[in-house]
């Protein structure tokens, strides 16, 4: 056995195993042998050692490290009778469909570590950052006292990024230095470009979010999507950096540098980068969470390699540790063929996670991956699309003969179990998945020195104010001033000498509405900019802070995704049925104010939360000054309108100019191509028809576009 001598004793902590020395050096004996067999040695590559590990796992044990599910902290459980370890681990049992990823009965944390062998958990909690360390600690405690000591691997998604929580998809908010939403980092650094700089602050958001996350032991990222948003109606546009393949190929190389660092490492935090081949090409924006969303389409021809694939190209690039395929099915009878190098793509109406040749031909042979794959969550069970008709075994053997290797938000041992007894799935292709899995454990030092963290060290550089500076900066620079007619900005302390500023914010739930109006006054009050009123009856200049909110993941809508800022509007279901639907609450009362404003002479000044590319002719003409911002706080609006802060962001996608321009017909054929980001539609609109939005000062709402003072 060649062992390198150039290597330092790390530091070793046991809790329950022992420490063995040989050589003069120490090493944990994982598993009570007494010998140093080669996966307890650190001095050996990563993937000598998990070649080692591997040969010594019984099947059960490869079984549950090939498998990720959710965890719940013992200090969510309300029920603390129900937790072990003073109070830190969660033993609840939930029982099947008691919710939406309770798809099989859900164990408590010993039994599914030390019976189930699950070895890989999502983390959607979100409390203070010494109990998450203390709570990845106690979770490695009863790991390690397991037959061979394997630790676990905590993931989780993005945390460091403003929005409202979302279960499944942002569900941690304001505990990590809190940056304005994806597309708000994008709009920053496109700004910074357009002023002749780089997007070397996306960088930097990378770097200190990185060591949020090494403190607290979370070593695993759900994140980002690198999907080019080109359907419009696509609820998760918010997730992604924009339209712009070749921006969003830098932001995502950027991401991984600063996360996993040049190479994956003790401390990187490894990557796992999604939604292969990209989730943008959607049919009219359903989403592949339920069935009326599982297609992609890929009408216009060289979309898929111009649009979609450079960005996981430079993900490769950069060695992202592991790439997730999206649920979606490529639809044949709704796309032209499709090459990659001069190769046609064959279609296999699978979803992607199920799909051989986009896995194995393109993402492995073309594109040269060499992490492991990781399933999106539920592809076994609710969102099996394409083999819907096959048993759960037999979609866990297809999935992972495809290449998958990490089958995401599942318990389902049994089934993968017998689907390997079955001989589906063979010995060989199991101990790759595995290998690559621990790999990555042991590239990570799971096995070594990173297997605790220190839970003070976690509060100390979470709390760093540098890192919460640099946020605040990247939320002032992501505002995007859209229109500014007759320069009413920057409302300057002469401009507004004598007059009085009245705040309010508008949202789909009225509740949350006024809730957001309170918190906006506060802030605005705090900041000593302006003379506030509470009666837009005496105001000079009304801010209206405005947060339409458009369907939901889990559940479709009744018919297309509404874009319009809209109240009580009719709309046709596709099953021909009438329903009414709401974006933004109280409409009549916003153009009261707005009115009222404007007949005294004065100035509106209104800024949407672009989540989605909103069509906003219902209240475009109603303002003086429209801004966009990104789940950007109040404050930093505050900020640029006040002048204290010149504009430096520009729209990373385009707005709609219409719902003319996103119509669908009959056959559910878009006028514009689902597949092609707002930029190029153009060049596929029927005549006299523009993609873009145009407002009453003459400004086009297209990507890049932002005006400064």
């Amino acid at each position: 056995m060649k062992v390198e001598s150039n290597h330092k004793q790390p530091k070793l902590e046991v809790r329950v195993k022992n420490i063995i020395e040989v050589d003069g050096l120490k090493f944990k004996d994982l598993n009570n042998s007494g010998k140093l067999e080669p996966y307890k040695d650190w001095r050996l590559s990563p993937k000598e050692r998990a070649e080692n590990l591997v040969s010594l796992m019984n099947i059960d044990e490869k079984v549950g490290m090939m498998l990720i599910n959710t965890r719940k902290m013992g200090l969510s459980q309300e029920d603390k009778s129900k937790t072990s370890h003073d109070g830190v681990l969660d033993e609840a049992i939930v029982e099947k469909g008691e919710s939406i990823f309770a798809v099989s009965k859900i164990y408590g944390t010993s039994h599914t570590i030390e019976n189930m062998h699950l070895r890989h958990f999502i983390l959607r909690d979100n409390f203070s950052p010494a109990e998450m360390a203390e709570w990845v600690n106690k979770m490695n405690e009863l790991c390690e006292g397991t037959r061979l000591g394997i630790p676990c691997l905590i993931a989780s998604n993005s945390r460091n990024e403003n929005g409202e929580s979302i279960f499944g998809m942002n569900d941690a908010v304001g505990i990590f230095s809190t940056w304005p939403g994806t597309l708000g980092l994008a709009a920053a650094a496109k700004g910074d470009i357009k002023n002749g700089g780089d997007a070397s602050l996306i960088s930097q958001f990378a770097k200190i979010a990185h060591d949020e996350w090494d403190a607290t032991g979370i070593r695993k990222g759900y994140m980002y999507m690198a999907d080019t948003a080109t359907d419009p109606r696509w609820q998760r546009t918010y997730g992604t950096f924009g339209e712009d393949p070749e921006f969003i190929s830098d932001a995502i190389g950027r991401i991984i540098d600063g996360f996993q660092g040049e190479t994956l490492g003790s401390h990187s935090i490894a990557m796992t980068t999604k939604h292969f081949p990209g989730g943008g090409a959607r049919e009219n924006g359903f989403d592949p969470h339920y069935e009326e969303g599982k297609w992609n389409l890929y009408p216009t021809p060289g979309s898929l390699e111009k649009y979609h694939l450079p960005p996981f190209q430079a993900a490769v690039e950069h060695g992202t540790s592991s790439i997730m395929p999206y649920y979606s099915i490529p639809r044949i009878n709704k796309s032209v063929v499709q090459e990659f190098e001069g190769e046609d793509i064959p279609f296999e109406e699978v979803g992607f996670t199920f799909n051989h040749y986009f896995l194995q031909h393109i993402l492995r042979g073309k594109l040269g991956f060499k992490g492991y794959i990781n399933s999106d969550s539920g592809v076994t069970n609710k969102m099996s699309w394409g083999v819907e008709d096959k048993t759960e075994a037999e979609r866990f053997s297809k999935a992972i003969n495809a290449g998958t290797d990490l089958v995401a938000d599942t318990n389902d041992i049994e089934n993968l179990k017998e689907a390997i007894q079955n001989g589906w799935i063979s010995e060989k292709r199991i101990d790759e998945a595995n290998v690559r899995l621990l790999t990555e454990m042991f590239t990570l030092g799971l096995f070594d020195d990173r297997t605790y963290v220190s839970t003070e060290n976690a509060t100390a550089v979470v709390s760093k104010q540098a890192g919460w500076e640099a946020a605040y900066e990247a939320h002032k620079k992501s505002v995007t001033v859209l229109k500014n007619s007759n320069q009413t900005l920057p409302l300057t302390a002469e401009k507004v000498d004598n007059k009085k500023v009245y705040v309010e914010a508008f949202h789909k739930e009225p509740e949350r509405a006024a809730a957001y109006t309170e918190q906006a006054r506060k802030e605005c009050q705090e900041l000593g900019l302006f003379t506030l009123t509470d009666d837009y009856k005496e105001a000079d200049v009304a801010i209206l802070l405005l947060s339409p909110k458009s369907g939901a993941y889990f559940n479709a809508t009744p018919g297309l995704l509404e874009l319009e800022l809209v109240e009580n509007k009719t709309l046709t279901a596709l099953d021909g049925s009438t329903y009414e639907e709401t974006t933004l609450s109280n409409m009549n009362h916003l153009k009261e104010v707005a009115d009222s404003i404007h007949v005294r002479g004065g100035k509106v000044i209104m800024t949407v939360n672009v989540v989605l590319p909103w069509i906003l002719g219902n209240v475009e003409p109603l303002a003086d000054v429209l801004i966009a911002g990104y789940d950007t706080f109040y404050k930093a609006q505050f900020e640029v309108i006040a002048g204290n802060f010149r504009p430096v962001g520009v729209l990373p996608l385009t707005l709609p100019a219409s719902e003319a321009v996103i119509a669908v017909d009959e056959n559910g054929d878009c006028v514009s191509r689902n597949d092609v980001p707002g930029y190029d539609k153009d060049k596929y609109m029927p005549e006299g028809l523009s993609y873009a939005y145009k407002d009453s000062d003459g400004n086009i709402y297209k990507l890049g576009h932002g005006l400064a003072y």
